[in-house]
């Protein structure tokens, strides 16, 4: 419920702090005196349009703050979870309106778009007026309310639940019908790249190991002809090893003679033999190292550049054609195996329907059930408002291949005003005055159901008579006992029936002649006073005293 209302430089709204109680309130006052600003201000902390027109002249800005409070399960509560925001205690709404245009919204002092601020007070609270072009009479909110006159919550949520199987059944239908689309539009292509690649069987790592072996033997094959030509010299038939061997040995044998002078000589020879042999055996191990089969270079270039050509034929890199080999192999199975898989598929999608159109249809049933029995109830009502002639009708469209979330129904309340006529929409055949009488029936055959905690109506009461008048009041006393009520009115026999009464008047500031709107709380005195003026005009008479009087108590 709406429990407290402040507002500050808001057109002829200087300041004012308003607190509201349970059950039904009245507000009343003479024309002008600011009825309508307040309930401009509580649109505004709404989330209604913004305006810099609101702003009082010489303010830089206006501001209205909503405070309610509503249980922790309310709808409200549980969209402002899902956006991000977790809330404690009471429900701050307000809204900073500029002069220069701009405005900004907070809920619980945290900054939120004025979407937001709509959403949530939207489920807060419900204005209906004469000139309601909102709310009750809006055709996409028909069905959301027949569903809770009838208390469908079960069976809508089943209704939902089986759609939403349904749409994944023909989801994973749709996407596996596309795979196999596809898989067959490039099988002759995959069954040929398979063969390819099946029979190349290529390995992991293989193009580092291949391009590393044919790099060896490329490097050996260009150095082989410099060694055998040193190996030649050192060890072929040049070689200088036989000469050398033959004259250290002719001065060993002259060296004993020689008395010692050539030992120095025999010993530089000896190493220097040694070395060329040493040079010759390690010649000999290069040669050795660097032969290879040239037939082994041929067969690892052609695998290399067979494994390079296909990876740029697939576009991927070698060690990737592995990985390739076995996706392809998967697409060729799915597609061996994929009609099968479709036809389970396709089963399952079949079974889904039954079950959304079972539900659909008991959901239809009992909304066809519910409408009856709203109609009946709405018309109830009609004749105490002078509504005798008039009909309320719910018209519920069934189409079975109509596949939705909310079941296979389009719901519309329609009226008749007269016998005879033809039936329509509620704001193409109802005038004003009936419209606002007609919202009224709607909303006590509703009572709390498919409402918002706060409802407020705005002079539904003009051009009635006190019969009609009574009967509104009646009304809206009824309907307080389940939601809270505030009215706008200036039929006395609606406001003898309030617990709390506010009265709206101008005033002039104790400081210079600017006229400002206040709004006074009446004690059980003030308000029989104001209801006697409401019966009499501007004199007020011992007559009118009385009939407010015995107004109060009628209604008590």
């Amino acid at each position: 419920m709406l429990v407290a209302l402040a507002i500050r430089d808001i057109v002829l709204i200087d300041r004012l702090d308003i607190e509201f109680s349970r059950g039904m309130t009245v507000l009343t006052g003479e024309t002008g005196a600011g009825k309508s600003i307040l309930l401009d201000s509580l649109s505004l902390a709404l989330g209604g349009r913004g305006d810099s027109a609101l702003v009082r002249h010489g303010a830089n800005q206006g501001d209205v703050t909503a405070v309610f409070d509503v249980g922790d399960t309310h709808p409200a509560r549980l969209l402002l979870v899902d956006s991000g925001l977790s809330i404690e205690g009471d429900l701050i709404l307000r809204r900073v309106q500029g002069s220069d245009g701009r405005s900004r919204a907070f809920i619980n002092d945290q900054p939120v778009s004025a979407g937001l601020l709509r959403q949530v007070g939207a489920g807060l609270v419900e204005i209906h007026g004469q000139h309601d072009d909102r709310a009750l009479i809006e055709p996409s909110v028909h069905r959301q309310l027949l569903d809770a006159f009838g208390g469908l919550d079960k069976e809508t949520e089943t209704v939902a639940a089986a759609e939403r199987a349904l749409r994944g059944a023909r989801t994973a239908v749709a996407d596996l019908e596309k795979r196999i689309a596809a898989a067959q539009k490039e099988a002759d292509y995959l069954r040929s790249s398979v063969t390819t690649l099946a029979a190349l069987s290529p390995q992991a790592g293989e193009e580092t190991e291949l391009a590393g072996r044919r790099q060896q033997m490329m490097r050996a094959e260009k150095v082989a002809g410099d060694i055998g030509d040193a190996h030649e010299i050192v060890a072929g038939s040049g070689s200088p090893i036989p000469t050398l061997a033959s004259l250290l040995r002719r001065l060993e044998r002259k060296g004993a003679e020689a008395g010692g002078l050539l030992n120095d000589a025999i010993a530089a020879l000896g190493r220097a033999l040694d070395g060329l042999e040493d040079g010759a055996r390690a010649l000999e191990a290069a040669i050795a190292a660097t032969e290879f089969d040239p037939k082994e270079l041929e067969r690892t270039e052609t695998r290399l550049f067979a494994l390079r050509a296909e990876a740029r034929k697939h576009s991927v890199t070698v060690d990737a054609l592995p990985a390739l080999v076995a996706r392809m192999e998967a697409d060729l199975a799915a597609l061996e195996t994929g009609e099968a898989q479709l036809a389970e598929l396709q089963k399952a999608a079949g079974a889904a329907r039954g079950r959304y159109d079972d539900a659909a249809a008991r959901l239809s049933k009992k909304r066809l059930e519910a409408a009856r029995r709203l109609e009946k109830a709405v018309n109830t009502e009609l004749p105490a408002l002078k509504l005798e002639r008039a009909e309320f009708m719910v018209e519920v469209a069934t189409d079975a291949e109509r596949i939705s979330g909310d079941g296979i129904d389009e719901v519309n309340f329609n009226v008749r005003t007269n016998p005879g006529t033809r039936p329509g929409p509620l704001m193409k055949v109802a005038s004003g005055g009936e419209l606002a009488r007609f919202l009224l029936a709607l909303k006590v055959a509703l009572a709390d159901r498919g409402s918002a905690p706060t409802l407020v109506f705005d002079e539904i009461d003009t051009a009635v008579g006190g019969a009609v008048a009574e009967a509104i009041g009646r009304r809206l006393g009824r309907l307080a006992e389940r939601v809270q009520v505030l009215a706008v009115t200036h039929a006395p026999q609606v406001a003898a029936r309030a617990g709390a009464h506010l009265l709206v008047a101008k005033a002039a500031r104790k400081r210079g002649a600017e006229v400002v709107t206040n709004v006074e709380g009446l004690d059980e005195g003030a308000r029989r006073e104001e209801i006697a003026r409401m019966l009499s005009g501007a004199t007020i008479t011992d007559e009118a005293r009385a009939a407010a009087g015995r107004l109060i108590a009628g209604a008590a």
